[in-house]
This record gives structure tokens, C-alpha cells and sequence, in this order.
């Protein structure tokens, strides 16, 4: 009996086992193939917050697109001149103080090729001084360049050389549409190495480099490499249009390039180019107005609450900003669709424009937005030295008490302005000479000014010397 039960108890167990690997069996076939299906299937969670959609990025460069349909069209220039020295031929002309001799300089730099008959922008510091200047092309054709003009504030020159057949050339584009980050080529000549490309991106725009120089440039910056040699090069866009001309590197006082290099915007270049070549000078329009770009420091010593912005500080009569109704503590805040937040930006602006253009200006007037059109006109200024200095009229002289001089109608320069210098001062000599007329300025190098001399409106005269 006990034999029958211990069999029958196995046949029981036997059968349970069975069936729970039956079980066991279908349940993992089951389940294996149900995660097999969802591998791919995304897991759909309900949340209580939105998560923001990521934009697709193109993370392809390609540089060599715009670098052949570049590379053809940069040139490397040759500036020859003769500079005289104190240097002695011989012991001869040493004691018997021989006159000093010439010797012969040679500059280099690069230039840019825009239009097919053989136009080139580059730097006015290539150029400056130039007995003759040649054009070297990359297929190693030399060229004698024609100096066509220049703008010496703005360090652009214009030259022209001359071939039957058609030059390649680099189309302008459009500096104003350039964004910060954009990818850019610079294209030049460094240290004579012809046809030598770099890359970077736009580090800033509407970048001035010095609050004294007179010239309130307004550059483009860049990390691409420059170098000496590169000056007067093109900085294009991957299109390979033209967006500046290599201008200006910053230094450790060797000379080479440590990391940020500027560009003249190709809308500043374009406009000097083509009133060189159409009027032979170059057409400045000014709005007529005299200020200080804000910042908080400046804001809260004007009482302004605005610290962005050209803060308009005074007007200038018979100009257009005063015929169009542009009042003192107004806030330029936008120049048709270009925004001022800094004095560069206003000045980078207006240089792409010419006398008896009309551009809309906005405005921030005891915290209302208003808008004027306003006819710009020629300049009867000359900026000198971070200063927009004018002619004097019968009025002034009268008031000077016939004192000759020049009238500081805009200042600039923080190092006068801390020193007491004010709009409305004249001034009257330079390194002892007497100043009559503005086209007087012309003679004078900005690095040769060792004095400046000027005369308040109470008629006392204030000399500053330089070491």
C-alpha cells in the first residue's frame, strides 16, 4: 500500500513539472519576442512639463568651395620707396656731415580683386608713400598699379591694373547680414607666403579699436589667422563673397597675430570704392548730430535711463537731424534697420552712406519711440585726433577776437576731454604752427603731434605736450 502511494505521489509531481515548463516555456517566448518588437519603439511617458525642440544643426563645413572660388582673385602687392637716413657712406661723410642719402623701402602687403577690369581694394597702409606699386597675381603675372584714391580714416585704397583679358574677382556681400559665429575665410599674402587661407569665425561686429584715433572705424573681429602680410587680404563668407578687407591685428608688440584679427565691413569698402572711382574723393553724410555712445556709467552720469544707444548731446544747425526735429537727450536707438547700441555702430552705419541720402531714425524721448526721416548732408567737418573739428565762421572769429583756429563742434578724444577740453574750444596751433583752415590738417601726422594748443570760450588758451 505504501508502495502504490510513493509512485502515485511521483506521477503527481512528475505532471506538475511538466506543466510548469510548459508554463515557463511559453512565457519566455512570449516575452522575448515582445522586447525584440519594441527595440526600436520609443517609450511614451506622460509628463507634466514640455521639453523644448532641438533645432537640426549642419555640422559640415566645407572651406573649399570659397577657397577656390577665391584664391585667384587676391593679390600680392609690392610697395616701392626711398626713405632718407643718417647714415655715413664713410668715415669721409661722417666728419664732413655729408648730406644724407636715399635708400630704397620696400612695403607688402595683399589686395582684392573686384571687378573684372581690374579694379583692387586694399589697405591705404600698403600703399602709403609709394613710388610705384606692383601687382603680383596668383598665376605670377606682375602688373604697374595705378593709384585710383584712398580714405585714410577708414585705411582703404583703391588700385587699378590693366590686362586684355578678363581678372577674376570677388563679389561683395552684404556686411550687415554677417551674424557673430558665422564661419569666415581670411585670404592674403602672410610674410610673402602668396596665397595662404585661413579660417575662423566672427568674434564681434562694430568693434572700434580706439576711443582717440580720429577715426572711429568700425571693424568686423575675427579669430582667423593674420599676419603681417595679410593687410589689405579679403575676409569672405563660405559663399566666398566678400564681407571685409584685412585690416588690423592685435599684437604682443612683435607684430603677429595672438588671436583676434579686424576687418574694414565690406559695405564701408564698397561705398569708398565706388565714390573713388565715380567723384574721386569719398562722400561723407553726416545725420548733424554730436554725442556719446551709453553705457551704465555714462547713462547714470546723464540721467538717462538708457544704456544702449547714441545719446544726442547736442545738434548741429542747418544739418539734418535738427531740420527733421532730432532734440538734445534723444536716444538713437536705430538707424533704418540697423540697430545703434554703441557710437561705432552709428558711424559704421552712416559710412555706407553718401549726402542726400534719407534714412529713418528712431529715437527714445522721455521713454516714448518716435521716428524722423532725415536727409543726411556733406560733412564740413574733418575728424582729427578724436575730434570733428569745422572752419570757423565771421560769428566765431568775432567772438575769438579774430583768434585763427579751428571749432571743435564734436570731441572724441578722452584724454582732451578729461583735461578740459570742450565742444565749442578751438583750435589753434599744432607743434607750435598756427592752424588757419581744416585742409591744414592734411600736412600732419597723427604720431608726429608732440603739442596741441587750444583757446576756451572765456579766451584762455590751454597747451598740452605729449612725451
Amino acid at each position: 500500500m505504501n508502495k502504490k502511494i510513493t509512485m502515485k505521489n511521483i506521477l503527481k509531481l512528475l505532471g506538475l513539472c511538466l506543466m510548469i515548463f510548459v508554463i515557463s516555456s511559453f512565457t519566455f517566448l512570449f516575452l522575448s519576442k515582445s522586447s525584440k518588437k519594441n527595440i526600436n519603439e520609443p517609450v511614451i511617458y506622460n509628463t507634466n512639463f514640455s521639453v523644448p525642440v532641438k533645432k537640426t544643426i549642419n555640422t559640415e563645413t566645407d572651406f573649399t568651395f570659397a577657397a577656390k572660388k577665391t584664391i585667384d582673385a587676391v593679390v600680392h602687392i609690392t610697395n616701392k620707396s626711398t626713405s632718407r637716413g643718417n647714415q655715413f657712406g664713410s668715415l669721409w661723410d661722417f666728419f664732413y656731415n655729408s648730406p644724407s642719402k636715399e635708400y630704397p623701402r620696400i612695403g607688402m602687403g595683399s589686395g582684392v580683386i573686384v571687378s573684372s577690369d581690374g579694379y583692387i581694394l586694399t589697405n591705404n597702409h600698403v600703399i602709403k608713400g609709394a613710388n610705384e606699386i606692383q601687382v603680383t597675381t596668383n598665376d605670377n603675372k606682375v602688373f604697374e598699379a595705378q593709384l585710383i584714391g584712398s580714405d585714410e580714416n577708414a585705411d582703404i585704397a583703391v588700385l587699378k591694373i590693366e590686362n586684355e583679358k578678363i581678372f577674376p574677382y570677388i563679389r561683395f556681400a552684404d556686411s550687415d547680414q554677417t551674424d557673430v559665429g558665422q564661419w569666415v575665410l581670411a585670404v592674403g599674402n602672410p610674410y610673402n607666403l602668396n596665397s595662404t587661407v585661413t579660417a575662423g569665425i566672427i568674434s564681434a561686429k562694430s568693434r572700434d579699436l580706439s576711443d582717440y584715433d580720429g577715426k572711429n572705424q568700425s571693424f568686423i573681429q575675427t579669430d582667423a589667422a593674420v599676419n603681417s602680410g595679410n593687410s589689405g587680404g579679403a575676409l569672405v563668407n563660405l559663399e566666398g563673397d566678400l564681407i571685409g578687407i584685412n585690416t588690423a591685428i592685435t599684437s604682443n608688440g612683435l607684430g603677429t597675430f595672438i588671436g583676434y584679427s579686424f576687418a574694414v565691413p565690406s559695405n564701408i569698402a564698397r561705398k569708398i570704392y565706388e565714390d573713388l572711382v565715380e567723384f574721386g574723393n569719398v562722400q561723407k553724410a553726416l545725420l548733424g548730430v554730436n554725442g556719446v555712445g551709453l553705457n551704465s556709467r555714462l547713462s547714470d552720469q546723464l540721467n538717462s535711463t538708457e544704456t544702449e544707444g547714441f545719446f544726442v548731446s547736442g545738434l548741429e544747425i542747418n544739418m539734418g537731424a535738427y531740420e527733421a526735429g532730432i532734440k538734445e537727450k534723444d536716444v538713437i536707438i536705430k538707424v533704418d534697420n540697423a540697430d545703434i547700441k554703441k557710437f561705432s555702430d552709428l558711424t559704421g552705419y552712416l559710412n555706407t552712406k553718401r549726402p542726400g541720402d534719407i534714412v529713418n531714425v528712431t529715437v527714445i524721448r522721455n521713454s516714448e519711440v518716435l521716428n524722423f526721416e532725415v536727409k543726411l548732408k556733406k560733412t564740413p567737418y574733418v575728424l582729427f585726433y578724436g575730434m570733428r573739428v569745422r572752419n570757423m565762421n565771421e560769428n566765431e572769429t568775432k567772438k575769438f577776437n579774430g583768434q585763427n583756429g579751428l571749432v571743435i563742434s564734436d570731441l572724441q578724444n578722452n584724454r582732451l576731454y578729461s583735461r578740459g577740453i570742450k565742444t565749442g574750444d578751438i583750435l589753434i596751433s599744432i607743434n607750435g604752427n598756427s592752424i588757419y583752415d581744416k585742409e591744414d590738417l592734411n600736412k600732419i601726422e597723427l604720431n608726429s603731434i608732440f603739442e596741441l594748443e587750444f583757446m576756451n570760450k572765456n579766451g584762455e588758451k590751454m597747451r598740452f605736450i605729449f612725451e
